[in-house]
C-alpha cells in the first residue's frame, strides 16, 4: 500500500462500472487520491466503457498475460492485477457471485496486513461482516477487515424493517414476509432474459430464499433475531426489482403513522407512482448513472393496515444504488474513520425524498 488514499474496484459490471464512475466524480469531496479498476477480459465491445472510465480519471489494471491484448484495443493499463490490489487502501470486489470468495482466498488474505479493508458485493455469504448503511453501522469495528455489502433487495427489505419495526434499537417485529419480484436482467445485459414469469425455489428451510437469511444475519450483528421469510419471482422485464412486504408488529400502528415513518427516513424515497417504468425513468433522469441511491422507493398508495398491527404494501428496489452508497460509506470509513460521515454528504443530491 502507498501513502495515498487509493480505492481499487474489481469488476466493471452493473455495480462496478457505476461505482467507479461515482468514485471518480466525487473523488475530490471524498478525498480519494486515486481510483483504480480491474478489467478481466479485453473485449472490443467493452472498449468504450474502459475508455470512458479512464477519461473520468480511473486507472486500469489487468492480468499480466493480457497486457498486450488490452494495448491492442487501444487501452493502456497502468497496473497489473495483483499490483493494484497490493498498493490499494481499500479493495471493492464487484465480481459475479462466488468470485469474491475465490479472490479472498487467492489474493485478499495475502495482503490483509497491507490493505485497510476489503468489500464484496451481493451474494458473497461468508466473505465478512454483513453491512448496510444506516442499519448496522455501529457494529463495524476496526478489526473488521472484510465487509460483505448485502444485495440491493436485502438492503430494501432491511430498511423496511428498520422503518416500521425498529424503535430505539428495539425490534417490534412479530413476523416479516417478503416476495422479491425480480427483473430478469439489467438493461445493460443481453444474457439471462426470460420469456415469461419464473418462480424461485426455497433453498433455506427456515427462511426461504437468501434474502431473508441475509436480513437475519445482518440484524444479528445488532443482537436482534428476526422472524423473517422470503420468496422470489423473476419477471420478464428489465426495469426494476419490486418487493411485496407483510410486516406484522407486536404493537398497533396506523396507516398515517406508517406513511410518516417512510417519509421521515432519509434512506427511503416515497412515491405516488405505481409503475416501475415511471420510477425507473425518474432515476434515469435524476440519479447518478441512472441510479437512485436510496435503499427503497416506498409506494405510498399501496400501503394497507390489517388487524391494526400488520403493514402490507409494495416498494421498488433502486437499481443497485443502495449497494453503491453502502460500498462508498464502508470504503470511506476505512480511509477516514473519524470523518467519513461528513465526507458522504457530497452524495446527498442522489438521496431523493420523493420520486
Amino acid at each position: 500500500m502507498t501513502d495515498g488514499k487509493i480505492i481499487h474496484v474489481v469488476g466493471t459490471g452493473t455495480i462496478g462500472e457505476p461505482l467507479i464512475g461515482l468514485l471518480c466524480d466525487a473523488q475530490r469531496d471524498l478525498e480519494i487520491d486515486e481510483v483504480t479498476f480491474y478489467k478481466h477480459s479485453p473485449k472490443l465491445v467493452d472498449r468504450p466503457k474502459i475508455k470512458g472510465l479512464i477519461n473520468r480519471g480511473a486507472n486500469l489494471a489487468v492480468n499480466k498475460d493480457k497486457l498486450n491484448d488490452f494495448q491492442e484495443l487501444g487501452t493502456e493499463p497502468t497496473y497489473n492485477a495483483e499490483e493494484a490490489i497490493k498498493r490499494a487502501s481499500v479493495v471493492i470486489d464487484c465480481t459475479p457471485k462466488g468470485t469474491g470468495l475465490m479472490n479472498k482466498e487467492k489474493y485478499y488474505n495475502k495482503y490483509k496486513n497491507k490493505v485497510k479493508g476489503f468489500l464484496a458485493q451481493g451474494s458473497e455469504f461468508g466473505f465478512g461482516k454483513m453491512y448496510a448503511l444506516g442499519i448496522n453501522d455501529e457494529t463495524i469495528e476496526p478489526r473488521d477487515k472484510f465487509i460483505h455489502i448485502v444485495s440491493c433487495n436485502t438492503h430494501n427489505m432491511a430498511v423496511l424493517i428498520n422503518t416500521l419495526a425498529i424503535e430505539n434499537k428495539k425490534s417490534y417485529l412479530k413476523e416479516g414476509k417478503f416476495l422479491c419480484i425480480r427483473r430478469a436482467n439489467d438493461i445493460s445485459q443481453v444474457k439471462s432474459f426470460i420469456p415469461s414469469p419464473e418462480v424461485g425455489i426455497h433453498n433455506d428451510e427456515q427462511m426461504g430464499t437468501h434474502h431473508a437469511r441475509d436480513i437475519y444475519h445482518l440484524y444479528e450483528t445488532l443482537g436482534i433475531k428476526l422472524n423473517v421469510f422470503s420468496s422470489a419471482l423473476k419477471l420478464n422485464t428489465q426495469y426494476m426489482h419490486s418487493i411485496w412486504y407483510d410486516i406484522k408488529l407486536d404493537k398497533k400502528i396506523t396507516k398515517d403513522v406508517a406513511i410518516q415513518r417512510f417519509m421521515d427516513n432519509p434512506r427511503v424515497a416515497v412515491t405516488q407512482k405505481k409503475s416501475a417504468n415511471m420510477v425507473f425513468s425518474f432515476g434515469r433522469d435524476h440519479g447518478h448513472y441512472g441510479r437512485i441511491l436510496n435503499q427503497t422507493v416506498a409506494v405510498l398508495p399501496s400501503i394497507h393496515i390489517l388487524n391494526e398491527n400488520e403493514v402490507i404494501g409494495f416498494c421498488f428496489t433502486p437499481q443497485d444504488g443502495n449497494s453503491l452508497l453502502s460500498s462508498i460509506s464502508a470504503a470511506e470509513r476505512f480511509l477516514y474513520p473519524d470523518s467519513y460521515e461528513e465526507k458522504l454528504k457530497c452524495l446527498g443530491a442522489f438521496l431523493l425524498q420523493e420520486v
